[in-house]
């Protein structure tokens, strides 16, 4: 059973999933810039490919990428139309359509919520774009109580948020560059990098991907972060129900 997108599941096929490991992946994605190599969906790619590596290894089903988020944001400016250019002089960038209000967010969020504990779900893991999986982080705790699921996100907790070997930990840098590089390479365009005055690239977070990304760094932090979710993915599993202990995707 390979097939690990919800979307693509027929009925039968989704039930044999959930009851080998009832477990959700919510890619939390955006349509954002990011700088101009990247595609302007790499938040959820990112996530979405991982989740992907993720449910094959220990079980589970992908769920569709939002593209829907919160950020910060000045009138009708937000995210890296902010923060990517000299402070106090915002500029709209292409391509960016997805910010929501934090509350509006947080409404979504809870009704997925509620509708996956409704399926049969236990477990959603949701990452992607930074200030979304930060609100989801920050609220984990009370919607666990609210809707009975436990909640997990893909940053570990033991590592700094300039770990190379993380997922999505910097904006259109190094990290989320490689990541880019090794789950979708034909997407990628390090030539297009615009550059400032001092030569850095334009409004980019992080390491200089041209000269710090690579696909094999993109596949070693997949592999590291598999491995780190999986250990905890099959100890909550196990404490949920000892039989899925042995569950394989």
């Amino acid at each position: 059973m390979n097939e690990v997108l919800y979307a693509h599941l027929t009925p039968l096929e989704f039930r044999q999933r959930i009851a080998q490991a009832p477990i959700a992946y919510l890619p939390l994605g955006t349509l954002e810039w990011h700088g101009e190599h990247l595609p302007l969906g790499a938040d959820g790619l990112q996530a979405q490919g991982f989740f992907i590596h993720l449910a094959r290894e220990v079980g589970g089903i992908v769920l569709p990428m939002l593209f829907l988020g919160p950020d910060l944001h000045q009138g009708n400016h937000y995210g890296m139309d902010i923060v990517g250019f000299p402070k106090g002089q915002p500029h709209q960038l292409d391509g960016s359509a997805y910010w929501v209000r934090d509350h509006l967010f947080g409404e979504l969020l809870e009704n997925i919520l509620s509708q996956l504990a409704r399926a049969g779900f236990k477990i959603v893991v949701a990452h992607g774009h930074g200030p979304s999986t930060r609100y989801f982080q920050n609220h984990a705790h009370a919607w666990e109580k609210k809707f009975y699921l436990k909640l997990f996100n893909c940053w570990d907790p033991s590592a700094g948020m300039d770990d190379e070997l993380g997922i999505q930990m910097d904006h259109a840098g190094a990290n989320e560059t490689s990541l880019m590089m090794a789950l979708h390479p034909e997407l990628v365009h390090l030539n297009a990098i615009s550059v400032g005055p001092d030569g850095s690239p334009e409004a980019v977070i992080g390491k200089d991907p041209r000269n710090y990304a690579s696909a094999e760094l993109g596949e070693k932090a997949i592999q590291h972060q598999v491995n780190r979710m999986v250990l905890l993915l099959q100890s909550e599993l196990t404490t949920l129900n000892p039989s899925l202990k042995e569950s394989k995707a």
